[in-house]
């Protein structure tokens, strides 16, 4: 729990000195995956910052990006909480990690467009969210990020920004948490 508490402080911390960060309707109380919009690696960061600490969230991240080294992978396991997950085959077995920590009542985040967008549009969602939230019978929980691309871009470098996470109604499909997170975009 330390670990999660210093991690959602940090995040905070960073956000509020770098412009401004809020957070929009009801956290989730209790283990479930959340799904988000992907077009920043500060859309983890953000989560982070606005998820319950006492829920020891854990990021599933791309294996073949952040844990290609063993200093990226202790970066990322100890700024994120991340797990490897592989994009290109095997996934789905990695994310049986997922399921064991959500029955622990813990929460884990999935970037179900697999990588992040260079346009804004929400990409297509893989289903390895869904299988898992199915499997551990948790619920899936939407969130829409704004705000992240601009302070940091894609192969761009930190800017001043405010960063907003907006948490929508929990679902129990990726094809309506797709559609909200969709909508609130456009």
């Amino acid at each position: 729990m330390t670990g999660a508490l210093l991690r959602r402080c940090l995040w905070r911390t960073a956000f509020t000195c770098n412009g401004g960060f809020r957070v929009e309707g009801t956290v989730p109380d209790g283990p479930c995956v959340v799904v988000a919009n992907h077009s920043s690696h500060a859309d983890t960061a953000a989560l982070l910052a606005a998820l319950p600490a006492r829920r020891r969230p854990v990021v599933a991240a791309a294996a073949d990006y952040w844990f290609a080294g063993p200093l990226r992978s202790l970066v990322c396991r100890a700024l994120v909480a991340g797990f490897p997950v592989r994009r290109g085959g095997g996934g789905s077995a990695d994310l049986a990690h997922a399921v064991r920590v959500l029955e622990q009542g813990r929460i884990v985040v999935v970037f179900p467009e697999g990588t992040r967008s260079r346009d804004g549009r929400v990409g297509a969602f893989r289903s390895g969210a869904a299988r898992v939230a199915e499997k551990a019978g948790v619920p899936i929980q939407p969130v829409t990020l704004h705000g992240t691309s601009e302070v940091l871009p894609v192969h761009g470098r930190v800017r001043r920004g405010q960063v907003l996470v907006r948490f929508n109604r929990p679902v129990a499909d990726l094809e309506t948490a797709h559609n909200l997170i969709e909508g609130d975009i456009s």
